[in-house]
This record gives structure tokens, C-alpha cells and sequence, in this order.
């Protein structure tokens, strides 16, 4: 009768065939696993000891069908490599590997913005914070947890943004998301099931974001921009304004400080919300930071931040800092149970409570900063008709192009292997703005290696 049997070393699946003896049904398995394609050239056996310990038989007789399936060429033994698959053995038809799908060449210089430089990431200090996170965790933390997040991360995320932000949070309003995207899609949920229908939103912006609200049901229209940036006060018969309030993306410039205070007027006097993408608050060069419009109206406003470009975007970390009476709600869209694994959690809270957090931050501000001040001179030097803006905070800078070049300048970069986003792409179909010709430069994805590389490749391109 065929049997099965799965190996203490190296897992494999084996089913012996006829009635020739233990020794011949293992070799015409492994034979047939083999020449049907299931165990691939270069592939590792277990050991004959471990083989003939898991499915309960002699040593002998495993390593006496090894030596014959070496001798026929299916397998090959070398002291100190194993038993393998040989290479060179006949493939079935459709089991050959098929040659991978061509795709367009990957650019050499990439300055598309919202990503910062991923080779800076602070590996060391990390994994010394995994580490004393995971040492002193209790063991109902690797559980299933509490929907807001782990307490110890809402803890020490409304330490830091009260010093670094001037948020008013408490622990108990604060819900851990797996990023911007999730929040934000829970927010959605909950806006469309209170009855909102309309969330306004920046002439200039994501249109992944506005495709999430639009998602949940939601109407997306524009709100107006002029000289002094977002105009938001008075988005008509919005329920809630998402808004950039500290460095407007990707136009660079803050909330002016008259249109800050008549949103929250609004807010306050229509119950309305204002949601406030905090995306990059810690980045600040030329001046004093400028804090989160939370601080004005912790009851009106929902605050978001994510570790995504101050850390790296792939740690999936984002926090909302909600007014009270929307806390519960947030909590019953998010589920019965925490989605963000509790040890980036943990690793994060460590990260902030150790200064580590603080230390890095300022640590990439500065050389933010140095790359900013790079790319402005080389463009006001090589480019005098392009004006750079929207670089007293942020990760990348916006280059004003003379009218009517945008277009033919990003198929330039395409063709000296630079990617680069045209103002364009952020433009809110609704807009009422006149269009500007522009590049919206991200200067904190190329590792220090390459800026040099890709400033030159820039500067090339530009009128």
C-alpha cells in the first residue's frame, strides 16, 4: 500500500509505486518525482540517515537506492555537497521553466516622490530595539490584540507627537493602521455610514487617495488654490476637507495661518471633520516646524502619520489620532482584532521611547537637507528659467518649467533613464486652478551614491 512520509531535514513528499520491495518503490519514486519535474535539478535530498529515520525502514536500503539512481544519472553525490538532483536530466513536456516576461528597463535615477532613502534605514538600531522590545514583551503580546494597537506603541506615539507635533493625544483615541491607505479607507467606511457624502479635497494631491474615498462612496471634489496655497474655507456641502495643512503635496507650501484658523471655524460651527495628513511633519529646514493643526481643535480634527517616510514605507506603520466621540467607531470598522504585527509595534515603541527615533530623524533632516540645497544650485546655476519651490520642508521640491514644457521635459528624463513625476499627474480633475508647468522633484529616494548621478541626469533634461 502506498504511504507517505515527510523528512525531518528536508521536507519531500513520496508515494512508492508496485510490489518489487521497499528498495525498488523508493527508487521508482524518487525516479518518478524526478522525470515528472516535482524535484528540480540542483535540488537537495535529506541525508540517508534522516530519509530512513522518517519513514521507519534500514539505512541501507535508502542509500542503496540513492547508488542506483546515481549510477543511472538521475542523481549526484559529492562528498560534502550531498545527494542532488542532476542537472542536465530531460524535462517533461510543460514542466520547462518558461523564460521570464520581458519588462520595461528599470530607471537609473529615480526621483519620483514620496519614498525616502531606503539604504539609509537604521538596521542597527532597529534590530537593537526588536530586540529589547521582543526580551521584555509579555506573552499575551504576540497574541491576538486589541484593534486600537498595542498599548505600549499608543503610549509613546502621544508622548512624541505632543513634544514633536503639538497633538493632544490620548492613548485611548490613537488606532494603529497598516498606513496612510488604511486609515484613510476606514475613515471612508465610517464618514459614509455617519452620512457624509462628500469629502473635499487639495486641487493638488494623491489620486490613490481620492480614489479610496471615492471607493467608499464618497464625492471627491477640489477644493480652490490660489497665490496663498489651499483655499478650504468654505468647501460647501462637504461633510469633511482632507487637507496637508503643514506642507501642502506636492505644491510645498504650509496652510496660511488665516486659512488654518477658518477651517476650524468651519469645522467647529458645521460638526464637519477636517482630516490631516501629517505625511512628512518631521522634515523641516528653513524654518520654525510648523505644528499640526490637531492642536487647534483635537475634537474636529483626525489626525494621520506614518513611519513611512521617516523610516521606510514597507514597516506598513500608521497611527490616527481621533476625536473622542469617533474613536468607537474606527475601532468597530478596523475588526475584532489588531491587524499590524504586534512586534513592529513593539520595535516602534522602543525605537521612539529609546531617543533612537529622535536620533535618526534628525540624523536624515540633515542630510535631507544637504541634498536640497545640491539640487537647487545645480538647477539655479545649469537652468536659470526653471524656478525651484516648496523647499523649506519635505523630500522634494517643485521646479516651475516655462509654459507649455512640462510634457516635453518628462519624455526627456524618460529617455536619459530618469523617473520623475510632471505636476500634472497630481492635478485634481475638478480643479479650478489655472495648470502649471512643472516637476515635482523627489530628492530623498537615490541612496548618497547615486544624487550625484541623478542631479547631473536632471539638470540635463531641463530647459
Amino acid at each position: 500500500m502506498a504511504r507517505s512520509w515527510a523528512t525531518l531535514g528536508v521536507d519531500l513528499h513520496l508515494e512508492p509505486t508496485g510490489s518489487g520491495g521497499l528498495r525498488r518503490g523508493l527508487t521508482d519514486a524518487l525516479r518518478d518525482a524526478v522525470r515528472t519535474g516535482r524535484l528540480a535539478p540542483g535540488t537537495r535530498l535529506p541525508s540517508s540517515r534522516s530519509l530512513a529515520a522518517d519513514l521507519g525502514i534500514a539505512r541501507n536500503t535508502v542509500a542503496e537506492a540513492y547508488a542506483d539512481l546515481v549510477a543511472e544519472g538521475w542523481l549526484t553525490a559529492r562528498q560534502g555537497s550531498g545527494t542532488r538532483v542532476a542537472t542536465g536530466v530531460p524535462t517533461p513536456p510543460g514542466t520547462a521553466p518558461t523564460a521570464p516576461r520581458r519588462t520595461a528597463a528599470r530607471p537609473r535615477h529615480d526621483l519620483i516622490p514620496g519614498t525616502p532613502d531606503l539604504a539609509a534605514f537604521p538596521r542597527t538600531e532597529w534590530l537593537k530595539a526588536t530586540r529589547r522590545a521582543l526580551a521584555t514583551a509579555p506573552f499575551h503580546a504576540l497574541g491576538y490584540g486589541d484593534p486600537r494597537g498595542r498599548p505600549e506603541l499608543r503610549t509613546a506615539l502621544a508622548g512624541y507627537l505632543a513634544r514633536a507635533r503639538g497633538v493632544r493625544a490620548d492613548p485611548d483615541t490613537i488606532v494603529v493602521t497598516a498606513g496612510f491607505s488604511h486609515a484613510l479607507t476606514l475613515l471612508g467606511k465610517v464618514l459614509r455610514a455617519r452620512g457624509v457624502r462628500t469629502v473635499a479635497v487639495e486641487s493638488y494631491g494623491l489620486d490613490v487617495h481620492w480614489a479610496l474615498l471615492r471607493g467608499a462612496g464618497l464625492a471627491t471634489p477640489a477644493l480652490p488654490y490660489d497665490d496663498l496655497g489651499t483655499d478650504p474655507r468654505e468647501p460647501g456641502e462637504a461633510g469633511a476637507v482632507l487637507l496637508t495643512p503643514a506642507h501642502q503635496f506636492p505644491m510645498g507650501t504650509p496652510l496660511h495661518p488665516d486659512r488654518r484658523a477658518a477651517v476650524v471655524a468651519w469645522a467647529r460651527r458645521t460638526g464637519g471633520l477636517v482630516l490631516e495628513d501629517d505625511y512628512d511633519g518631521e522634515f523641516r529646514y528653513d524654518r520654525q516646524p510648523v505644528g499640526a493643526l490637531q492642536g487647534l481643535a483635537p475634537d474636529r480634527v483626525v489626525y494621520l502619520g506614518t513611519a513611512s517616510k521617516s523610516l521606510a514605507p514597507g514597516l506598513r506603520l500608521g497611527w490616527m489620532v481621533l476625536p473622542p466621540d469617533l474613536a468607537a467607531a474606527v475601532v468597530t470598522a478596523k475588526g475584532q482584532a489588531d491587524t499590524v504585527g504586534a512586534l513592529e509595534q513593539l520595535t516602534l515603541a522602543e525605537f521612539l521611547t529609546s531617543g533612537a527615533y529622535d536620533r535618526h530623524v534628525r540624523s536624515s533632516r540633515l542630510r535631507y537637507r544637504h541634498r536640497r540645497d545640491a539640487l537647487t544650485a545645480a538647477v539655479t546655476a545649469r537652468a536659470p528659467e526653471v524656478r525651484v519651490t516648496g523647499i523649506s520642508a519635505g523630500l522634494h521640491a517643485v521646479l516651475r518649467l516655462p509654459p507649455g514644457t512640462e510634457e516635453s521635459v518628462v519624455q526627456a528624463a524618460v529617455w536619459q533613464g530618469l523617473a520623475l513625476h510632471g505636476l500634472s499627474v497630481h492635478r485634481h480633475p475638478q480643479a479650478v486652478t489655472d495648470p502649471l508647468d512643472a516637476l515635482v522633484v523627489g530628492y530623498g529616494t537615490p541612496p548618497d551614491s547615486a544624487w550625484a548621478g541623478a542631479l547631473e541626469a536632471l539638470c540635463r533634461v531641463l530647459p
